[in-house]
């Protein structure tokens, strides 16, 4: 709902809101594409993304017409490893993009993926249309929770995960409370090899690799397991799957009753 009109704040909202929720990119590309002279309105490029608009009409984004809001639709994805989370890479590798072409179905809009996952990351990746569920997902201050099993060798006690709950600062980086646990441990004869699951809040870049890492542990293998009230479940590697009006009307009545808390 659009904030009431006063003498601090013009009517309507911010060009690059309308834009992410019309699911042409997200808050931050767009103020880019804004620097790019890329957005205009009947024909003029927009200055500042300080610009107030009550609807989108007569909005052009590289001089074709920015078309309506579509509702919202998120998708799950089992991202394996080898790909970036990126639209394009200068280097010519595999993206999830590669991936999804064959795993979408033909009516699914234009996503975005809601986080990352790095390249040697595998597990699940949410992707939607919609920028402002992006953003309201992204957002260290909404504190939803990302959890990721981690196939570690080396030595660590259970005490010692135990510790990360206070947070722990890594090379002048300081990592909020992490809630970890040995899942399983096995013996070879090169040391020890242990599966750990890790809860998170922020997703700092490569967060539970620094942090594992830190402890002395070698990741040899990462897996997200869940991101919010959404869960990895069986979906098979590569595969994608709708996510119903429904689970999305809750995931974000829940975040707007956390942020109240």
């Amino acid at each position: 709902m659009t904030s009431p009109r006063s003498a601090d704040r013009p009517e309507g909202d911010r060009i690059a809101k309308l834009l992410a929720r019309a699911g042409v990119a997200s808050r931050r590309e767009i103020e880019r594409m804004i620097e790019d002279r890329r957005i205009a309105i009947n024909g003029k490029p927009v200055e500042t993304p300080a610009t107030f608009l009550t609807s989108l009409r007569g909005v052009t984004v590289d001089g074709k017409p920015v078309a309506k809001p579509e509702p919202t639709r998120l998708f799950a994805f089992h991202k394996p490893t080898g790909l970036l989370t990126a639209e394009r890479d200068p280097k010519g590798r595999p993206t999830i993009y590669t991936a999804l072409r064959n795993a979408l179905p033909k009516d699914a809009p234009r996503l975005m993926p809601i986080g990352r996952l790095d390249l040697n990351t595998e597990g699940l990746l949410l992707l939607t249309n919609d920028g402002e569920l992006k953003r309201e997902m992204e957002l260290p201050s909404t504190g939803i929770p990302r959890t990721y099993r981690a196939r570690t060798f080396g030595d660590v006690t259970q005490e010692q995960l135990e510790a990360l709950i206070d947070g722990i600062t890594i090379d002048g980086v300081h990592y909020g409370s992490i809630d970890a646990n040995l899942e399983q441990r096995t013996k070879n004869a090169g040391g020890r090899n242990q599966w750990i699951e890790v809860t998170i809040t922020e997703g700092k870049n490569r967060e539970v690799r620094k942090v594992l890492e830190h402890l002395g542990l070698k990741v040899s293998r990462l897996i997200r397991v869940g991101y919010g009230v959404f869960e990895l479940g069986d979906l098979p590697r590569g595969a994608a799957v709708e996510l119903t009006k429904h689970e999305i009307g809750k995931f974000r009545s829940q975040i707007r009753n956390d942020s109240k808390s």
